[in-house]
């Protein structure tokens, strides 16, 4: 053999050395791979069963999306659900031959290679739709390396990896199942994943109505979405639109006159915000998450016995206390409202909601903050009353800058009081609330604190007297810059609106709404001296023999007292208790004026006894809850109980009525002309400090109540400080709206209905010998003193 012949031999055998030991490598690669020697690799479980984290989604009675609760703003769709632009513009951009290979493209490989690699072109990174689906939905990237050889390996091996899934995936799953995983999982910048997601926050709309310049658009964000951002770099995202629009006429998706018209077509964005501090009913969808994933109460984390003693009761007997920890999905782990995308269908009525924040926007923001800045302007120690000391305002604020967010920061990173209260005096820029917009100002820390006491607050509920549905719920305004929810987290003071409960006792005990009472003083004893309430109402007709129906209607406090002292306060409590208040109460004479802190939802659920004819009905706030796949998990029923009798709930409802028909909620009849039946009860507490109102309809009750943060800031004077002027308005222009809204079936023309064979007279005159209102209704407005 010649020499050449042997050169030959050794060239060739170096020829299959170089061709065999890379496949070899490659082989072995996959083999290791397949046994996950090097590192993790999705099982055949996880590809039938990929976990995302699914945004849970808060639905109103009448299938509105209120908003979601989320780590990863994700909703997932079906392929009937997406446009045929969006595919055609996924395919024509990232991946056109996406419906002829089996998760790898070998030609784009090739062109990598040689464009990329060899010729120093950017020829695109070669990846499959299949493999960035698998990249999305596995940790394929998990090895990591500090030096520069190592990190070049890791990427090796990361590719391999996402190929061995990729072709595993194009095993078990359709191509349309491939892409519509691919256009669930993508992020499209701005917290939001998925394609649903991101058609409702960019263009409000869906993925299968989404035209071919928007869908161009969210493609294109696709490849860099902070870069390529239609709200954050407009020039860049019409740019990259425009290429994926020349890719779909390139591969025929579109026709060149379609292409044409549409590169004409500006970005027409109709973007909204989607987070949990914007919407609709942001407190409820609060307290929606927060007591579906309430743990069981511990007494160690409680500073306060009461509410621990009511959480518990909470978990034993409200079934959607707790729920995410007293029910488990099938693989034994409790339910996360945070990435298993549950549905919660709620009671709320989306048009009754939106009526409630617009009242209260109307009202509050219109009208009673104003007049509070003016009213606060002669003051010294605004917003603070002119009977505190300035120590007592020191002390108040520094409470406030305790519980704030940034003093808690900065003591848990270890600074000295000193240190802390040196950065509250340093001026700094901030964004603060106002009614009329943000504002953009320089103003310290401890200032701001101070700034916000100025602002009054309020709590709005209404439900459905036969059902028990919450229909609307405003915990405040503003969640961004008011998270406290006035409507279950908060209890305050419920002046003169504890008082139906007191009659509720009378008529059930058998007095009538015309018998009369001395409307004079009346004394109790204590312990060694005597307790004497002063007086409210109207004074002319103190001396007088008045009825029960007109000492409601005037919350006149003698006649008040004088059932008290009939009855026993305890008698009282357990009337109350019997209509869902659980609340601390005191049983003293003073239970009349109010001085109980009692929640929103507990005065609502109360009152709403009398219109469903004695039945104390639970608020209920969520309906049914479905999983990710429409599977019914639970179904929520409220609890009923008997409270009182059925006369004696119509009974009261007439007292109520006679507080709007010639009483201190006159303001319905003559302000907001309200014709219909309607009763209904206002409260006002010590110096103002909250104002609330309690109202009835035959098929809707509601309650408003508006007052400071701190008790200590509030009207100087009675007139603009009571519950009739600082509440009441909130319910009438939400009432107002109700009724003009035909869908709602919540009508004027709606009456009470009396127990059969009721026959008590109740049409009677204000006092003995009065016969000015026999057979008639006056409707004019008392503002009468409450306390």
């Amino acid at each position: 053999m010649s020499l050449k012949s042997n050169s030959n031999a050794r060239y060739l055998r170096i020829l299959w050395a170089l061709f065999i030991i890379p496949v070899l490598i490659i082989i072995i690669l996959f083999i290791l791979i397949s046994q996950r020697k090097l590192g993790y690799l999705p099982t055949f479980e996880d590809l039938e069963n990929p976990q995302n984290n699914l945004a849970s989604e808060v639905y109103s009675s009448d299938s509105v999306l209120l908003g979601k609760i989320y780590i990863e703003n994700r909703t997932f769709v079906e392929y009937h659900d997406l446009s045929p632009n969006l595919i055609n513009a996924l395919i024509a951009t990232e991946d056109i031959r996406f419906k002829k290979h089996s998760g790898i493209d070998a030609r784009g490989l090739v062109r990598v290679f040689f464009r990329t690699v060899l010729g120093g072109q950017n020829a695109g990174g070669g990846s499959t739709i299949t493999q960035q689906l698998a990249k999305n939905l596995f940790d394929t990237r998990n090895i990591k390396g500090k030096n520069k050889l190592v990190r070049k390996i890791n990427l090796i091996l990361i590719k391999f990896k996402e190929w061995n899934t990729a072709v595993r995936l194009e095993r078990y799953y359709t191509k349309n199942e491939i892409l519509v995983m691919y256009l669930n999982t993508v992020t499209f910048g701005h917290e939001t994943f998925g394609i649903k997601t991101a058609s409702r926050i960019f263009f409000d709309t869906t993925p299968d109505s989404l035209k071919i310049e928007q869908a161009a658009v969210l493609v294109g964000t696709l490849r860099a979405p902070t870069y390529y951002s239609p709200v954050m770099n407009p020039e860049n995202s019409l740019k990259r639109r425009n290429v994926v629009i020349q890719q779909m006429a390139k591969y025929n998706f579109i026709t060149r006159e379609v292409r044409d018209s549409v590169l004409q077509i500006p970005i027409e964005l109709n973007y909204r915000i989607q987070s949990h501090n914007v919407g609709y009913a942001t407190h409820f969808r609060t307290y929606v998450r927060t007591i579906m994933m309430a743990g069981k109460p511990e007494k160690a984390n409680y500073f306060s016995y009461d509410r621990f003693h009511e959480d518990s009761v909470k978990w034993e007997t409200d079934p959607l206390y707790g729920w995410c920890n007293k029910n488990f999905k099938p693989d034994g782990s409790p339910y996360n409202l945070y990435r298993d995308g549950l549905r919660i269908n709620t009671a709320i009525n989306y048009k009754m909601q939106k009526y409630a924040e617009e009242a209260v926007e109307k009202h509050l923001g219109g009208t009673l903050q104003k007049e509070f800045f003016q009213n606060q302007k002669r003051h010294r120690s605004a917003p603070f009353s002119e009977d505190l000391t300035s120590e007592d305002v020191n002390r108040i604020m520094m409470q406030s800058v305790r519980r704030t967010d940034t003093y808690r920061n900065l003591r848990a990173k270890g600074l000295e009081q000193d240190s802390i209260m040196k950065i509250f005096r340093t001026p700094r820029k901030m964004r603060v609330f106002s009614w009329d917009g943000d504002i953009d100002t320089i103003m310290t820390p401890l200032d701001s604190v101070r700034y916000y006491k100025f602002f009054l607050r309020t709590g709005f509920l209404a439900m459905e007297p036969s059902t028990g549905h919450v229909k609307a719920y405003v915990g405040g305004h503003n969640y961004k810059y008011f998270q406290y929810d006035h409507v279950t987290q908060g209890k305050r003071q419920v002046g003169s609106t504890i008082k139906p409960f007191l009659y509720t006792l009378a008529m059930q005990e058998g007095d009538k709404p015309c018998d009369l009472v001395l409307n004079s003083p009346v004394t109790f004893a204590d312990r060694d001296s005597t307790w004497t309430p002063r007086n409210s109402g109207n004074f002319d007709m103190e001396g007088k023999m008045v009825t029960l129906k007109w000492g409601l209607a005037h919350s006149v406090n003698f006649i008040s007292a004088a059932l008290v002292k009939k009855y026993n306060p305890q008698a009282v409590i357990e009337i109350i208790r019997k209509m869902g208040v659980t609340s601390k109460i005191d049983a003293v004479p003073s239970v009349i004026y109010g001085t109980s802190d009692i929640s929103m939802v507990e005065m609502v659920g109360a009152f709403n006894t009398f219109p469903n004819k004695g039945v104390y009905i639970q608020p209920i706030f969520v309906t049914d809850i479905e999983d990710k796949n429409g599977n019914l998990l639970a179904t929520f029923h409220p609890q009923q109980v008997e409270a009182i009798s059925e006369k004696t709930a119509y009974l009261m409802v007439q007292l109520l009525r006679g507080v709007v028909d010639r009483g201190t909620g006159g303001r319905l009849r003559w302000f907001f002309n309200f014709t219909g039946e309607m009763g209904g009860k206002t409260g006002t507490t010590q110096n103002q400090s909250d104002g609330w109102y309690m109202g009835i309809t035959p098929n809707l009750t509601a309650g408003a109540w508006v007052g400071a943060e701190d008790r200590s800031v509030h009207f100087d004077n009675l007139t603009q400080g009571s519950g009739g002027y600082m509440a009441l308005p909130i319910y009438g222009y939400f009432l107002q709206k109700v009724y003009a809204d035909s869908s709602l079936n919540v009508k004027q023309e709606d009456i009470f209905t009396p127990p059969q064979d009721f026959s008590i007279y109740l049409n009677c005159p204000d006092y003995e010998g009065d016969t000015r209102y026999q057979n008639t209704v006056i409707t004019y407005d008392v503002d009468a003193e409450e306390y």
